[in-house]
């Protein structure tokens, strides 16, 4: 117990034995200033130091620019670009999704890959099928003053007027006898319509091509879309004379009819309609013969 004690007399000597620290004049060996030092006061101020400068670090590091140069981190315009990726990206995702859900649809034009439940029947024509002999026609005081208000509306309108409907009249694509038509229980959503090879094909209205290409079992084939999200096909065709991206006007060749492709039998064309991913009775619009 006494060695520890004294061993303890010993260290704590250590700690505070003063020593002098003296700065002289190196030629005059003149005393410029002095002070007193103790192990234990070097120590306590060389840690106040270390404290001291480690907190600057981390307040220089975490609240000024600096931290920009440190590897690891970002800066603030990559966060920015981050960010703004980001919202590109989910933005990216919601055109990548309508783009595959639109070429499903000209998938399903290309190949006929749609089975008979999802076929529209052509409804819409089934709304004209009324009796005009049970419909009351006779016209009500209402009636007749939205009749005068529209009259005067649309009396500097006419050209407008015409415009937009002739641009909604089919324009026959071919005149010729048809030799299969349209039957989606056998899954043929199109008309075949028997013409000379090298025929004029020509658009039924006006549009943008979206594909004009070659596939094995159809040959030739185009797909332009039209207004209100109409699609009209015409495959076997012997050439095109357009191109996809390029604008038609109704009544405009197309291209030129042919047999080719594996699944033909002849010059003929294959012409099919479709409106929201739907097919439709072509016949139900143009007269082919």
């Amino acid at each position: 117990m006494a060695k520890k004690k004294e061993k303890r007399e010993q260290f704590k000597r250590k700690l505070l034995h003063q020593y002098r620290m003296v700065v002289l004049n190196e030629e005059t060996f003149e005393e410029r200033f002095s002070f007193k030092l103790t192990r234990l006061n070097v120590f306590v101020v060389g840690t106040l130091c270390s404290l001291l400068l480690i907190a600057l670090t981390v307040i220089l590091i975490a609240f000024t620019p600096i931290r920009e140069y440190i590897p690891g981190y970002s800066s603030t315009a990559l966060k920015e670009k981050a960010t703004l990726l980001t919202y590109k990206t989910d933005s990216l995702e919601h055109i990548i999704s309508r783009n595959n859900q639109y070429l499903n649809s000209v998938r399903k034009v290309l190949t006929g890959d749609i089975s008979s439940d999802e076929v529209n029947k052509d409804s819409l024509f089934e709304e004209f099928n009324v009796d005009n002999m049970k419909v009351d026609l006779t016209p009500i005081k209402e009636d007749s003053i939205l009749r005068e208000q529209v009259s005067r509306e649309d009396k500097f309108n006419l050209f407008d007027s015409a415009t937009s409907k002739v641009g909604f009249v089919p324009f026959t694509p071919v005149s010729g006898s048809i030799s299969q038509g349209y039957n989606p229980k056998e899954k043929h959503y199109a008309v075949d319509v028997v013409v000379k090879e090298g025929t004029p094909i020509k658009s039924v209205a006006d549009g943008t091509v979206i594909f004009a290409g070659w596939t094995t079992d159809t040959g030739y084939v185009m797909i332009i879309e039209h207004a209100n999200s109409l699609l009209s096909v015409y495959k076997h065709n012997k050439s095109l004379t357009k191109q996809q991206g390029e604008l038609v006007k109704a009544g405009e060749v197309i291209a030129a009819s042919g047999s080719t492709g594996e699944l033909t039998t002849g010059p003929h064309l294959h012409f099919e309609l479709w409106s929201d991913g739907y097919p439709m009775n072509p016949t139900n619009f143009i007269d082919f013969e």
